[in-house]
C-alpha cells in the first residue's frame, strides 16, 4: 500500500494511493496514519479494503507528511562512501547518528525556508525507513521485520551551522522545513530490494545527486538493529538512511547552496517525488 495524509498543515486526514494513482480518503476507517496505524495487524485491515469503495480525493489537495506524531527523527551520517569523501571525511567504522528536530517535518511539496543567518543551505535526498514495530536490542537477520515502510525524505542541511557553529549536527539539521517526508509510506510489501532503489535530486532542472541505495556503507537491517542497541524504537519512528554525492557542499571547484527561489524535485524508485520551492524564513 501507499498510505499518505492530505489537507491543510496540521489538520491532515488520512488516504491512501490505488493502484491508478488515485487519492482515496481512509476517514472512516483510521483517525490518522501514525505509530499505532501501521501496525501489521492495522496494515493488514487497511490492505483488505476495496479501495475503489473508498471516497476520491481532488487532485490538487495538499499532500502531508505521510506520517504523524513521529517520536524520533533519526538519522545516519556518512552512510555513503563516495559522499563521505565530497565531504572531506572519513567512511566511519560504525554508523554515525544524529537526530533532526521532529519539528522540521513538513509535507513533500511544502516550501523549505531558508532560515536567518544561513550562508550554507543544502539538500540530501535520502531513503526514510519508518519503523511499524517496537525494536530493542534487535538482531540484523530480525531487523527487517520491524519495518512498517519506506518514504522519501528530503534533509535539507545548513552546512555553516551544522560544521562550524560547534556542538552536534543538530543545529544544522532541524530548522522549520528541514525534513520533507512523503509522499507516500510504502508498506514493506511493495519493496521487496530496499538495497538496489534509484535516487535522484534536481536544482532547477539541473540533475546533481543520482545514485542507489545499493551503495550504502551499512544497510537499512544492519542499521535499525544498530539503533536498537543503543535506544529502543517505537512505531511511527523515522530512519533517515544517509545520501549519495552530490550535495552542494560537494561541488567543484566551489560549493553551491540554495537561495531563494530555487526549485527542488527529488524522488526514489517506487516512493514518489517531492518537489519544493526555496522561500527566506
Amino acid at each position: 500500500m501507499k498510505l499518505l495524509r492530505y489537507g491543510i498543515q496540521g489538520n491532515e486526514r488520512p488516504a491512501l494511493l490505488d493502484s491508478n494513482g488515485v487519492i482515496r480518503d481512509l476517514s472512516e476507517h483510521l483517525g490518522d496514519i501514525d505509530g499505532a496505524a501501521i501496525s501489521p495487524e492495522n496494515l493488514a485491515r487497511l490492505s483488505s479494503l476495496d479501495a475503489e469503495t473508498l471516497p476520491n480525493v481532488p487532485e490538487d489537495v495538499r499532500i502531508g507528511p505521510c506520517i504523524a506524531n513521529v517520536g524520533k527523527f533519526i538519522c545516519i551520517g556518512l552512510n555513503y562512501s563516495d559522499h563521505a569523501a565530497e565531504s572531506g571525511m572519513a567512511v566511519p567504522e560504525e554508523p554515525v547518528l544524529f537526530f533532526k528536530a521532529t519539528s522540521s517535518i513538513c509535507g513533500p511539496n511544502d516550501n523549505v525556508e531558508i532560515p536567518k543567518g544561513s550562508s550554507a543551505t543544502d539538500w540530501e535526498v535520502e531513503l526514510g525507513v519508518v519503523i511499524g514495530l517496537h525494536a530493542k536490542y534487535i538482531d540484523e537477520k530480525d531487523a527487517l521485520d520491524h519495518v512498517a515502510g519506506y518514504c522519501v525524505v528530503n534533509d535539507v542541511s545548513e552546512r555553516d551551522f551544522q560544521l562550524h557553529r560547534s556542538g552536534q549536527w543538530v543545529k544544522g539539521k532541524s530548522a522549520d522545513t528541514f525534513g520533507p517526508i512523503g509522499p507516500w509510506l510504502v508498506t514493506r510489501d511493495e519493496v521487496p530490494e530496499p538495497q538496489n532503489l534509484a535516487m535522484y535530486l534536481d536544482v532547477n532542472g539541473k540533475r546533481f545527486q543520482d545514485g542507489s541505495t545499493k551503495t550504502m556503507v551499512f544497510g537499512i537491517a544492519k542499521v535499525v538493529a544498530y539503533v536498537s542497541q543503543f535506544m529502543s524504537l517505537q512505531p511511527g519512528d523515522i530512519i533517515s538512511t544517509g545520501t549519495p554525492p552530490g550535495v552542494g557542499m560537494g561541488q567543484k571547484p566551489d560549493p553551491m547552496y540554495l537561495r531563494p527561489g530555487d526549485g527542488i524535485e527529488l524522488g526514489i524508485e517506487g516512493l514518489g517525488v517531492q518537489r519544493q520551492s526555496v522561500v527566506a524564513a
